[in-house]
């Protein structure tokens, strides 16, 4: 017997080494800088997840075969492919994606810059029975080519929003909320059978102007009236030859007629994989390098401690790298990019008291993707100047706090209990009973304290007055259009404009380049199976399965005040 698991164990042992031999070496193979060949086109497959930045693991190397899309590798090999000679031509394989606005108008200016060099962009598509957004991307392309039997739906922005109010009526959960103020509706699913009045009206007014800037942008780029392309989104859906008819498309075309197109009008016959340019350094071709600027990167839920993933921000985490580049003295400023909802407003504030800090010592400028809201808000309002897309959803100045009641769940599952406390308060938060009227005033008395600072904070950092504050928060949302006449942001633009304004505030020529020092850092295979990731991630086997779950459970409204934005439909 003891011979047999001695073998075993050999045998286990040379399983797991060759797997480590055939992962390095594979991994080895990725981290080699890859050619790039004359005449080529830049082809880059537009569809599903698009993310602010990602750092790939191996599961999606290896078993995806590709890494999550990110604006951050996009925005960057557009601008790599303006100064390569070799690069000819860019193709974007557009389909449906999964994100807001903000990030396709990020896109679309990273296009129109891409296109001031002279070279022209492709847009392809197969078929797209919801294409709004991305129509609105790829109408900034020189031309928009549609296979010849697909067809387009470009039939207006709108979604549905789901109340639950009722289903937790029949399963006897009740949800206990305090919310300033009537704008402040990330919680009306659970309490409502439809929208109040505010929330309507914030939503009608989003959407609304959400569509005007998609009208506006669509009819300017396709030579046509804003009358003509209304009257295009109230037909809604095109047919192949219909499409070109009426002008939404250039032409009707198979790939290999696409490709033969490309190839006679701008010389590019080899293609280049967008995964593939992605490795190449812009150091090589003369980019990215200067004066040293600070691009963080806080995308996802706020929560207090370290990052457990890159769809959260752990205000430890975040506020370790400001701190560092505060105290970095070859860091000439800081741009920090927001992606986030918000979350708890402690973990907001501590992130917040950062970024107040390094302003006082070197320029930070906030640039605001498609959420920066609540908490997102809170860790942005503090910069020195604020960017913001046109359709970027900022601005939900409030708080909010609830908890789940089950008991009577509990009471038709059979479920009971005996309360025990020590303190009469002890079991407030607890999911078997609701709050007595004198823990509600509490909680209350709470969240008006946490949105009173919410308020000083906002008006000492948009240098407008409490009052205004108050006037321009109550929970409400607005477009980043709309923030801007209110003040609650400085200038429209993407990742290219904060830059500027960086090097503007640090006194450096607008016509240097900078060296955008990125965090968090990418992660090489190694790191990322044995080391730590500047995410917080740890490598001891089972403890991220552990932490998500941690995540998971954190996220519920417990115990903590909230500053997070109302969940919005699919504006689409």
């Amino acid at each position: 017997m003891k011979r047999s698991r001695y073998v075993l164990i050999i045998v286990l042992v040379f399983v797991v080494l060759g797997a480590v031999t055939l992962a390095s070496f594979f991994f080895s193979s990725l981290s080699r800088t890859p050619s790039v060949p004359l005449r080529a086109y830049l082809d880059i497959p537009l569809s599903g997840e698009l993310v602010e930045w990602s750092s790939p693991t191996w599961v999606d190397t290896l078993i995806l075969g590709r890494a999550p899309l990110s604006v951050h590798d996009i925005w960057w090999n557009l601008r790599k492919a303006r100064s390569d000679r070799r690069v000819q031509a860019v193709l974007l394989r557009l389909n449906l994606l999964l994100c807001d606005w903000a990030k396709a108008n990020e896109l679309r200016e990273a296009v129109l810059d891409f296109r001031r060099s002279g070279k022209k962009v492709y847009a392809y598509i197969e078929e797209a029975p919801d294409f709004d957004m991305e129509y609105y991307l790829a109408s900034a392309c020189d031309r928009v080519v549609l296979h010849p039997l697909g067809w387009l739906g470009v039939n207006g922005l709108g979604g549905a929003t789901p109340f639950f109010k009722k289903t937790l009526d029949k399963l006897g959960i009740r949800f206990e909320v305090e919310q300033v103020e009537e704008f402040k509706t990330a919680y009306n699913m659970f309490t409502r059978e439809g929208f109040t009045p505010a929330h309507r009206q914030m939503m009608e007014s989003i959407l609304e102007d959400l569509f005007e800037v998609y009208v506006a942008g669509v009819a300017e780029a396709r030579g046509k009236s804003v009358a003509q392309v209304r009257g295009w989104v109230d037909k809604g859906f095109f047919q192949a030859e219909e499409a070109l008819r009426e002008g939404l498309v250039d032409e009707l075309m198979f790939e290999d007629e696409l490709l033969d197109s490309l190839s006679r009008t701008t010389g590019a016959v080899r293609r280049l994989r967008h995964e593939d340019y992605a490795r190449i350094k812009p150091e090589s071709l003369g980019l990215n390098r200067g004066p040293k600027v600070a691009l963080i990167y806080a995308q996802g839920t706020i929560l207090g401690g370290e990052s457990l993933n890159e769809r959260m921000i752990g205000s430890r985490t975040l506020s370790s790298q400001i701190r560092r580049a505060r105290e970095d003295r070859n860091t000439a400023a800081v741009i920090l990019r927001v992606d986030s909802p918000g979350g708890s407003a402690v973990a907001s504030d501590s992130i917040w008291r950062e970024i107040a800090l390094t302003k006082k010592v070197k320029p930070v400028v906030v640039s605001m993707s498609d959420l920066a809201g609540s908490g997102g808000y809170w860790i942005s309002m503090g910069a020195h100047k604020i960017v913001a897309q046109p359709q970027t959803l900022t601005g939900s100045i409030g708080v909010l706090f609830g908890k789940f009641d089950l008991q009577g769940l509990y009471d038709k599952l059979g479920v009971t209990s005996e309360r025990l406390v020590f303190g009469e308060q002890a079991d407030a938060f607890s999911s078997f009973r609701s709050f007595t009227p004198e823990e509600r005033a509490a909680m209350k008395k709470q969240i008006l304290w946490i949105y009173d600072r919410f308020l000083t904070k906002a008006a000492e950092g948009r240098d407008i007055t409490k009052e205004e504050a108050d006037s321009l928060g109550r929970g409400r949302v607005w477009t980043g259009r709309q923030a801007l006449g209110l003040g609650l942001v400085d200038e429209m633009g993407g990742l290219a404009t904060a830059v500027a304004r960086a090097k503007e505030l640090a006194g450096l020529s607008s016509y240097r380049d900078v060296r955008l020092d990125v965090w968090p850092r990418k992660t090489s295979f190694w790191g990322a199976l044995f080391g730590r990731r500047e995410t917080g991630l740890g490598a001891v086997p089972g403890s991220r399965l552990l932490k998500a779950l941690a995540e998971l459970e954190s996220l519920l409204p417990r115990d903590r005040a909230l500053s997070l934005m109302p969940l919005q439909p699919s504006f689409r």
